[in-house]
């Protein structure tokens, strides 16, 4: 196992220093919605938890293992972590730092609304990841059918979807800032944005049953730092441009128009809505092809969270 994570993993945002607590934390993309965690790194709030971040980019497919076998201590991608625990692995969310999803439908530039989509095909990276839910979200939230009156097709990296739907093989796709952005200069057209329709959690903090167990203070100092780091989003435009900038290698403009599109979705206290919560259990569920009840306790303890917020000095919602 160590030698396939290792063909997948890039690190980012690794810190020096010994005496910090050195921790393995997974994340799927170069994408803004997972930039809280490594910006706590970048910007010290892991060292104010006597913590040292190690970012590694893996697959969600194999991200739930590496977390199982303790390659990986933490991961990123609620989705998948909320699945996987759905399949019986002993893994569950413990915070959430994007409660709605910042993804956006971009189109052809013919098409002036969603429901110009029926009966068009829309371009996914792969078939049953989060673009495939959020855009059957978003189509059923302006009426359609996702199963009968748009289909999907898997057409791959942005790149290839973008040149899709030049061809005319599409008639739109999804994705996260920047691609919104990079999507109007091909003179394509944002036709929705999820976080402004429903709660879809996105990114937070996937942890094992057995670290919530015998590492609660560990997790409880993970959560705290991201919890600064959403804050210093909101309240440092400029940093969070920088980091921006270095973490996901993009220039000054198109890490201002990214900071822009997504900053406003970051929550300040690391919570998870119900509402938000159910809506993933039942994507997950639809994914799985799973037909029995799920509890929210199967799949999420933020009895953790709540300590952390209190340190805080948050009130309790």
């Amino acid at each position: 196992m160590k030698t396939t994570l290792m063909a997948f993993a890039l690190l980012f945002f690794s810190a020096s220093g010994h005496a910090a607590d050195k921790l393995r934390i997974g994340f799927p993309d170069l994408a803004a919605q997972f930039i809280p965690l490594p910006l706590g790194e970048k910007r010290g709030f892991f060292k104010e938890e006597g913590l040292q971040g190690e970012f590694i980019r893996i697959r969600p497919a194999i991200s739930a293992a590496a977390l199982v076998s303790g390659e990986l201590d933490y991961d990123a991608v609620i989705g998948n972590g909320i699945g996987s625990a759905i399949r019986g692995l002993p893994l569950k969310i413990v915070a959430c730092y994007l409660p709605a999803t910042p993804i956006a439908l971009i189109a052809r530039p013919e098409l002036k609304s969603v429901q110009e989509l029926k009966g068009k095909a829309i371009g996914l990276n792969t078939f049953g990841g989060t673009l495939e839910s959020t855009a059957r979200l978003i189509v059923k939230h302006f009426g359609l059918d996702p199963d009968k009156d748009v289909k999907f097709l898997a057409t791959g990296t942005a790149d290839s979807r973008f040149a899709a739907m030049k061809q005319g093989l599409t008639a739109a796709t999804l994705g996260s800032p920047p691609l919104d952005f990079l999507g109007k200069k091909l003179g394509f057209v944002v036709l929705a944005r999820a976080h402004e329709l429903f709660s879809l959690p996105a990114s937070g903090l996937v942890a094992t049953v057995k670290s919530i167990k015998e590492r609660p203070d560990e997790i409880k100092r993970v959560i705290k730092a991201g919890i600064k780091a959403n804050r210093y989003i909101h309240q440092n435009r400029e940093g969070t441009i920088q980091a921006m900038m270095e973490w996901l290698k993009i220039d000054k403009e198109i890490a201002g128009v990214t900071y822009e599109s997504v900053s406003k979705a970051f929550n300040d206290d690391g919570s998870l809505s119900e509402k938000g919560l159910r809506l993933a259990i039942e994507e997950a569920k639809r994914v799985g092809k799973v037909d029995r009840e799920v509890s929210l306790s199967e799949v999420a303890d933020l009895s953790i969270l709540k300590q952390a917020q209190k340190e805080l000095g948050i009130a309790e919602r």
